[in-house]
Formats: structure tokens, sequence, C-alpha cells
């Protein structure tokens, strides 16, 4: 077998190589688009609470307001500060609202 001859790609099929090659390319290149934030854009940057503090809160919900606590979910927590979190519950449909330490003291649970 002789390897002097290079590789051709009858005509027919040029275009429809082309096409494959340019869709490969524009795919690599849309997959090393940056999500960095632009200069001056505002990025949520807090931590959310561990899981074990969201279920302590969804606990002290179930007890404040008497349902069952598989009614209860975490629906989103955020870092007051060093030793705080809030997390967000919905408690069968309604909102509240959850203050807890990072020891799992909950300071406050209140219906918003």
């Amino acid at each position: 077998m002789s390897c002097s001859k290079p590789l051709e790609i009858p005509a027919v099929f040029g275009p429809a190589v082309k096409a494959i090659c340019v869709g490969f390319v524009v795919s690599l290149a849309t997959g090393c688009v940056s999500d960095s934030p632009t200069p001056g854009s505002v990025r949520n940057l807090s931590q959310t609470a561990p899981a074990d503090l969201q279920l302590t809160c969804a606990t002290a919900a179930s007890t404040s307001f008497g349902v069952d606590s598989s009614g209860i979910l975490p629906v989103s927590s955020s870092q007051l500060d060093a030793q705080k979190y809030q997390v967000d519950l919905d408690v069968r449909g309604s909102r509240a609202t959850c203050v807890v330490d990072t020891s799992g003291n909950v300071l406050s649970v209140q219906k918003v």
C-alpha cells in the first residue's frame, strides 16, 4: 500500500464535510464561553446553609406551625453573617423564614 497520494474527497461530499467541520468548530467554540460575571454586574456570592441546618429549620417550623414536617420544604437559603443563615421555607404553600446559627440554634421562625 502506497501513501504517496493524498486522500481525496469526492466533490459531492465537499460541502457536506465542510458543513460538518464548521459545525464541529462552532460547537467547540460555544463550549469555551466563559460564564464569569461581566465587570460591574451583580452576582450572588453568598453561601447556602448546610443541609443539616436547613432540616433543623424545617423541624422548628413544623413545631411552631403545628404542621407535619413532611409538609415543609426548604426552598432557598443564604448566609447572613459568619454565624447565621436564613432559610426560606415552603409550608404547605405558604412562605416562612427561619434564622439559624452555625451551631444549629434556631433564632427565629416566622411566616412571611
